[in-house]
């Protein structure tokens, strides 16, 4: 009787409830981040979760005790600032757009990643994605924040470029090594950006606030999502990661009220269809190849979706 939890637990059924408390998880803590950004402003409490992420995986990974090469650490680095900007950037769309839409087009980055890696009749998913940007968008009636999208976009260019120097770095870091650095580093980069305008309204409060964001994005995130991929083949997981933004629409509306219409709708559908489908695409072409049976399920893959996002 004891060992059926066990079994849920450790089996792909325990990898799927991980992978999915990961993005609830990331999707409350948007959600938290966009009410708290009235009182610090965007740029505020996207420092303010980078800088108590830092402090928090510092002390757990103790990251001095890793011994680095040196091309490793700098692809770490670079891992910290593009983290920077991509949470720069998704915060100051979110606040302008809403949680669904904005957490869509950044999903475009990764999606972009497997599209331009995958055969090429898999890029008919890249028309899907399109109609699905312009049923969410629909430029055609000006309603949408045109910055907001363009920050949202940018946000999923760095989500692109953190996928390809995660999976440069991965023969060399493991992920809680790499976060550790990274992490840091993109802290140092958001003082320096948004620090001195925020340091000044700051209170116990705040701060404890923050702790609390940074353990619900990307502490337990992270964590959940490294766990799920030791259970999961990594085109499962991609496949879950997929329906992020599903999620995020959800959240949006359950927590800000931000009610999508049918247009919205049927573009977030469209979206995750897309990364779905990618996903599932890739598993059928590389299910003709001769894998290894050992190794890292990510990088055996070589899914960018198979890479826990760094949100």
């Amino acid at each position: 009787m004891t060992m059926l939890p066990q079994r849920r637990v450790n089996g792909a059924g325990g990898g799927t409830a991980m992978a999915g408390a990961a993005m609830c998880c990331v999707q409350l803590g948007l959600a938290a981040s966009v009410e708290l950004s009235a009182r610090l402003g965007s740029e505020g409490v996207a420092w303010l979760r980078l800088a108590w992420a830092a402090v928090i995986l510092v002390a757990v990974t103790r990251p001095w005790r890793a011994r680095l090469s040196r091309p490793a650490l700098l692809t770490c680095l670079l891992l910290g600032v593009v983290t920077a900007g991509m949470t720069l950037l998704f915060m100051a769309a979110a606040v302008r757009i809403s949680l669904g839409m904005a957490s869509a087009l950044e999903f475009l980055g990764p999606l972009s990643v497997a599209v331009i890696r995958g055969r090429k009749s898999g890029r008919w998913w890249a028309v899907v994605a399109a109609a699905g940007v312009a049923a969410l968008t629909e430029p055609w009636r000006g309603d949408a924040d045109p910055a907001g999208v363009l920050l949202a976009l940018g946000a999923g260019a760095c989500w692109a470029a953190y996928i390809l120097l995660t999976q440069r770095a991965g023969d060399e870091v493991n992920g809680l090594q790499a976060l550790a650095v990274s992490m840091p580093a993109a802290a140092a980069v958001t003082t320096l950006i948004a620090g001195p305008a925020v340091f000044g309204r700051l209170d116990w409060g705040l701060l404890l606030t923050g702790a609390g964001l940074a353990l619900l994005m990307p502490v337990v995130p992270f964590s959940l999502e490294l766990l799920a991929l030791r259970r999961l083949k990594a085109s499962t997981f991609g496949t879950l990661m997929s329906l992020e933004p599903a999620i995020a629409a959800t959240i949006g509306f359950a927590v800000l009220g931000q009610a999508p219409g049918p247009a919205a709708v049927t573009g977030i559908a469209l979206v995750v269809a897309a990364g779905i489908g990618v996903t599932l695409q890739d598993k059928t072409a590389r299910e003709q190849l001769i894998l290894p049976a050992n190794g890292d399920a990510a990088l055996e893959a070589g899914h960018p979706e198979a890479t826990p996002s760094p949100s």
